[in-house]
């Protein structure tokens, strides 16, 4: 008999809260997709408690510590959900955000119901995109402080893009290992090691494309030994007419993603052509990932959290509707992704 609490979670709840994941998560394989959209759930509600910023980031890590806890098997604690009800659910601009946050019982109550090997795969994911945040809220001050806060160094900023993105790529081959077993020719290493490389590309992409709007939450990813390097200060990004002066360091940057977005074509061309898919589910973020990196080469206000470079929906359509025609074809792809890098790094 259908599971209608898990229905619900896994279908409208997920939708309504990630539209363009959702979208990603109707190509997979059956099998791949409750474990996936189900520490997809989880990791979404604990970022939203982590950004609710009326609350104070010790409140904040404390809660999100306990629910690390709560997915890690913990005693159920009543209490803490009706904390995070009260507490967080009801600062919540968007519905769907709200219910996440109240539908958190049921959601650990289908993570109990996973097979033990996904299961573990699920706490592991939420344990480690958990840290990155916990990472925020430790390093950085509180978005109403008006103080301002810079990572020290760039092994820094790859630990966290590893912490928030790179870890899902891992993540990802598991679950492809464990539901697909034999599609993917590549020894598990490798391809996991790839798999980080993906997601550290994507995030990197996240870093500079939202760097204005983070600076002003009090958050400088941007290294300071990066930005001493160039004479610039954290302060200083915080003037958009500082963008030029800051384009050598964002380029620096962006040539370190594109030699991510190279493992992730090599992650993707990895699976097999018949595994369609698959194959959509990793070439759609390539593809949006590279064209926004086109449009911040070709900001040049790019420190203007008004000026944020990002693809918009249709193009997203388009986007999709036109990898229908790629994917079959490893030449195709390749063809696709390497002439967005040539075309970005044509602009450097």
């Amino acid at each position: 008999m259908p599971n209608p609490t898990r229905a619900f979670l896994l279908g409208p709840l997920l939708k309504g809260v990630s539209r363009s994941f959702y979208l990603t998560l109707r190509v997979l394989p059956a099998g791949m997709r409750d474990p996936i959209g189900l520490a997809y759930l989880l990791a979404r509600a604990a970022d939203t408690i982590a950004d609710t910023s009326l609350i104070s980031p010790e409140q904040r890590l404390a809660m999100l510590l306990s629910l690390r806890d709560q997915v890690n098997g913990a005693p159920n604690d009543g209490a803490l959900f009706q904390r995070m009800a009260t507490e967080v659910a009801g600062q919540q601009v968007q519905s769907d955000e709200k219910v996440l946050l109240e539908s958190l019982g049921p959601a650990l109550e289908v993570l109990s119901q996973l097979s033990e090997s996904d299961r573990k795969a699920v706490r592991g994911i939420v344990s480690t995109l958990t840290e990155g945040m916990e990472f925020d809220l430790r390093t950085f001050p509180d978005e109403r402080s008006g103080q301002l806060a810079a990572l020290r160094e760039y092994d820094e900023l790859d630990r966290y893009t590893y912490l928030v993105a790179g870890c899902v790529g891992e993540f990802w081959t598991t679950m492809t290992y464990a539901h697909m077993p034999g599609t993917l020719k590549e020894r598990p290493e490798i391809m996991a090691r790839r798999g980080v490389r993906f997601g550290k590309a994507l995030q990197m992409t996240n870093v500079l494309r939202d760097c204005g709007k983070d600076l002003r939450i009090g958050r400088c990813y941007l290294p300071q030994t990066m930005l001493d390097q160039y004479g610039l200060s954290a302060q200083d990004l915080l003037q958009p007419a500082n963008s030029v002066r800051a384009r050598p360091l964002m380029i620096e940057l962006v040539r370190k993603s594109l030699d991510h977005f190279r493992e992730a074509l090599d992650y993707t061309l990895a699976i097999p052509a018949f595994s369609v898919r698959l194959r959509l589910a990793c070439l759609w973020p390539i593809l949006i990932g590279l064209d926004t990196l086109l449009l911040l080469v070709d900001n040049n206000d790019w420190l203007d959290p008004a000026k944020v470079s990002k693809v918009r929906r249709n193009q997203v359509y388009q986007i999709i509707a036109s990898s229908l025609l790629l994917v079959p074809s490893n030449g195709l792809v390749r063809a696709s992704v390497e002439k967005r890098i040539k075309l970005i790094e044509a602009r450097l």
